[in-house]
C-alpha cells in the first residue's frame, strides 16, 4: 500500500464524524449476530483496499452490519462480497472467487474497492448528510489513485457519489446528468486528459440477487466490459 493511502486509511478507521453511524456500528459490534457470536467484530469505519496502482475503481454503498463491519474489510464475509469477488475473479481482477475474512489470502490486481459510506448504516440507509460527510474520503482516495481509468458504481447511491467525485476533480459530467441504470456507460472527461469511464451496476445485495433483479451473468458482464475498456 502506498504511504499516502496508508495514512488516509488510518484516518478513516479513526473517524467519528457521524454520531448516528458511530452508535449503530458499535452497537452491532457489541450485540453481534448469533451465528457470529465468537467473532471479535471490527466495529469501525472501513478503509478501501486493493492495488494502489489500480486502473479499476469499484465503489459500493456501505459496509454490511455483519459483513464488513464484522470482518474489517470491504465486501467480506457476506453474500454481496462473494458475488462481487466471483465476478472480479472471472475477469482477472481478484486472486480468488470468495471473500471470507481479512486473512483469507485474497488479493486484487489492477483493482481497488471502496464505498460511498464507510460505516454500516441502520437499515443499510445512510442519510444525505452522512453520504456528503464521507465523500471527502472518496475524493481523497481518487486523488491518490492516479491511474484509474474505469469506475464501477454498485448501486444508485454509489453512482451519485461518483458524479459528485467527478465534479470535485474537474471531470466534465454530461448534461442532463447521467441516469442510473444497470449497464449504463458514461465518459467523464477531464481537462488534463484524465478521462474516466463510469459503468453502473445494480448492487449485489440480497435484495437484488434473491429477487433476480441482478443475476451472476449480469454482474460478470459489467466487469468484462471493464476489462475490455482497459485493454482498449
Amino acid at each position: 500500500m502506498a504511504p499516502q493511502l496508508e495514512r488516509l486509511n488510518t484516518e478513516i478507521v479513526s473517524c467519528r464524524l457521524c454520531p448516528r453511524l458511530v452508535q449503530h456500528r458499535e452497537a452491532v459490534a457489541r450485540t453481534k449476530k448469533r451465528e457470529f457470536r465468537d467473532w471479535d467484530y471490527w466495529g469501525r469505519p472501513l478503509p478501501g483496499f486493493g492495488d494502489p496502482h489500480a486502473r479499476l475503481l469499484i465503489v459500493g454503498l456501505a459496509p454490511a452490519a455483519h459483513g464488513g463491519n464484522r470482518t474489517g474489510r470491504m465486501f467480506t464475509g457476506d453474500s454481496s462480497g462473494h458475488w462481487l469477488m466471483r465476478a472480479l475473479h472471472r475477469a482477472g481482477f481478484a486472486s480468488q472467487p470468495s471473500s471470507d475474512h481479512r486473512g483469507d489470502g485474497l488479493t486484487l490486481t489492477d483493482a481497488y474497492i471502496t464505498a460511498a459510506v464507510r460505516c454500516a448504516p441502520p437499515e443499510n440507509t445512510p442519510t444525505p448528510q452522512e453520504i456528503a460527510t464521507c465523500g471527502r474520503y472518496l475524493a481523497r482516495e481518487f486523488a491518490l489513485l492516479p491511474r484509474v481509468e474505469v469506475v464501477v458504481a454498485l448501486g444508485r447511491i454509489a453512482f451519485r457519489g461518483v458524479l459528485v467525485l467527478a465534479r470535485t476533480h474537474g471531470l466534465a459530467v454530461s448534461k442532463p446528468l447521467p441516469t442510473f441504470a444497470h449497464g449504463a456507460r458514461y465518459v467523464l472527461a477531464g481537462a488534463d486528459d484524465r478521462g474516466v469511464l463510469l459503468l453502473a451496476s445494480y448492487h449485489p445485495s440480497r435484495q437484488n440477487t434473491q429477487t433476480g433483479r441482478l443475476t451472476r451473468p449480469m454482474l460478470e458482464r459489467i466487469f468484462r466490459h471493464a476489462r475490455q475498456a482497459l485493454r482498449e
